[in-house]
């Protein structure tokens, strides 16, 4: 089944405006999802990816160990014209069908490297990467600590983590720190996945966000896989 593509309107967030963000904006180096009428509090449609000509920059052969202790050989891909700026990454295997299982995943410092048990990201990256290795199809990896604000740093979620020990709850925690709820960008996802020849998807996820903005930016989301726990 083939989700809808979201029109503009199901994508408009508010934007808070920070003084680093309006330092970029004064600079012009303003990251593209910030660009638009800031004063109005309304966020930007986002723009066409299918115009955003992003390109493999390198691939590097790289043993992984995977969840189950086996290992095996995956490329990690690197990219030049990514939207954002920032350094993601793909992993891919050397075979994959015609509409791989994708998984797009955010950086989490905590999870996928600590193991922390304030999240599940480090078990999601783990099944993702033996799904991906299993049934053909590609990880990637964003550099979203944070959840895609600059402003919002890896500092900021550890204090969230800290009000949140005082008794509020990690979303209240979050919006007394005035971090937005869910500000994480998939228009250099999509610039990737088209830099490799992929069009078509089926998405590990259960945050219709990524869905609605995949399909937004030009790739067709054909399935939606869940975790075998919960996951986003």
């Amino acid at each position: 089944m083939l989700f809808a593509a979201a029109s503009p309107a199901m994508l408009e967030r508010p934007v808070r405006v920070t003084r680093r963000a309006r330092k970029h904006l004064m600079g012009g180096t303003v990251p593209e999802v910030l660009n638009g009428d800031v004063r109005s509090g309304e966020a930007p449609a986002p723009a066409d990816g299918r115009r955003g000509g992003a390109r493999v920059r390198s691939r590097v052969e790289i043993p992984l160990h995977l969840a189950d202790g086996s290992w095996q050989t995956a490329h990690v891909i690197t990219f030049d014209g990514l939207s954002d700026g920032l350094e993601h990454i793909a992993v891919s295997y050397t075979r994959h069908p015609a509409v791989p299982l994708v998984r797009v995943h955010s950086e989490c410092l905590t999870g996928d490297v600590l193991g922390s048990g304030r999240c599940d990201c480090g078990p999601q990256l783990d099944e993702s990467l033996q799904r991906v290795a299993e049934e053909g199809g590609i990880l990637l990896y964003l550099r979203q600590e944070g959840q895609g604000r600059r402003d919002i740093s890896l500092y900021d979620k550890l204090d969230a983590y800290s009000a949140a020990d005082l008794g509020r709850g990690a979303g209240a925690a979050g919006h007394g720190l005035r971090l937005a709820d869910d500000a994480r960008d998939y228009h250099a996802a999509a610039q990737m996945l088209r830099a490799l020849g992929v069009s078509r998807v089926r998405l590990l996820t259960s945050n219709p966000d990524k869905v609605r903005q995949l399909n937004w930016y030009g790739i067709a989301v054909e399935e939606r896989l869940d975790f075998a726990g919960r996951g986003v």
